[in-house]
């Protein structure tokens, strides 16, 4: 039991989930990418400048690609968040009564008592009608809801980070078993990531450790293969 509860702060991660979610995909899309191109060119390649060459143009194109697509996409979530909001504008100006029963009726549902409810509704609605329906209705929020430069910046930004590790590799690492060095340095740095992504939203490092080991391995693993069936002396 708690001594001192109005000193107590719950910590919960959930208002994270948005930057993070852009942030995590992006640092492991970096690392993944760039590592993969560079150990497909190493297994095919003898000469250091092609391995370095493919890693700084796949580092560039995916972290702008990763940008803009996060952008684009979560741009059309808000499209569809902002149509939803103006039809429940119209909604609540043409038919007040019939939108306070179905607020009430998702409060039944939620278990309140039918009375209980219709009360809820009704106080508020009387408060602020529109964001009751927007945050009940639509289930939009300050937590879900999409902002995309947000996302852009935080995705394209932790792309950037992920991929110059790899890039690394190839600049000081000797060429001789280039591909095992960047796999086994390319896991490494997933296991940071995942560790800090899962430490950040305070879910289990263990499952994101396994999860970011084997689809790595998987990637990469397949894109070695590549390179050696299909190499020449770049």
């Amino acid at each position: 039991m708690l001594k001192d509860e109005d000193n107590y702060l719950e910590n919960h991660y959930i208002h994270r989930s948005g930057w993070l979610r852009a942030a995590v995909l992006g640092a492991n899309d970096g690392i993944l990418s760039t590592a993969s191109i560079a150990i497909g060119v190493a297994a095919a390649s003898d000469f250091r400048e092609p391995i370095l060459l493919a890693t700084l143009a796949g580092l560039v194109a995916g972290a702008l690609s990763m940008a803009a697509g996060e952008y684009v996409s979560v741009s059309s979530q808000t499209d569809v968040e902002k149509a939803d909001i103006e039809r429940e504008k119209i909604e609540l100006d043409e038919m007040p009564e019939l939108e306070l029963h179905r607020l009430a009726a998702i409060y039944e549902q939620r278990g309140l008592k039918k009375e209980t409810a219709l009360n809820v509704a009704k106080e508020l609605t009387a408060h602020d009608a529109l964001a009751a329906h927007v945050r009940d209705e639509l289930g939009i929020n300050e937590i879900s809801e999409a902002k995309p430069i947000q996302a852009a910046l935080a995705s394209g930004a932790a792309f950037t980070v992920g991929g110059v590790l790899p890039l690394l590799v190839t600049i000081f690492l000797p060429l001789k078993n280039m591909e095992y060095m960047l796999y086994g340095f390319s896991i490494i740095f997933l296991i940071i990531m995942g560790s800090l992504a899962a430490k950040t939203g305070g879910s289990s490092v263990y499952k994101a450790v396994i999860r970011i080991t084997f689809w790595g391995t998987v990637a990469m693993g397949l894109t070695a293969v590549v390179g050696y069936l299909f190499g020449v002396n770049l």
